[in-house]
């Protein structure tokens, strides 16, 4: 997924097995293509005899899903984001407070 994001275009399986590099097979790479595609992370269209792949979601939209995923359905919510909140630095931790106060606002709360 990184190597797509990076690319912020679509990519053939040769391409992202070239930019990953290491020891990985071009099989490996195509199977990993095309299961994250079966699970809806990757669009891909025909490009001759193969497809190219690029993600559905940007680096950042990823990853707070996983964030929201962490918490679904968790009955101890409040332990894990208050683990989460003591874990930050102190820029993060004032960037989180201005974007809660900036949702709040828009929230009209």
């Amino acid at each position: 997924m990184a190597v797509l994001w990076a690319a912020g275009r679509p990519m053939s399986a040769s391409e992202v097995q070239q930019q990953v590099g290491g020891d990985l097979a071009y099989n490996t790479v195509q199977t990993i293509l095309i299961r994250l595609h079966e699970k809806k992370t990757l669009q891909r269209e025909r490009a001759g005899r193969g497809h190219v792949y690029w993600p559905v979601e940007d680096e950042s939209t990823a990853a707070a899903s996983q964030m929201r995923a962490a918490l679904a359905n968790r009955p101890d919510r409040h332990a894990v984001l208050q683990r989460f909140a003591a874990s930050l630095d102190e820029s993060d931790a004032e960037v989180l407070r201005q974007l809660l106060a900036e949702t709040d606002h828009q929230r009209g709360t």
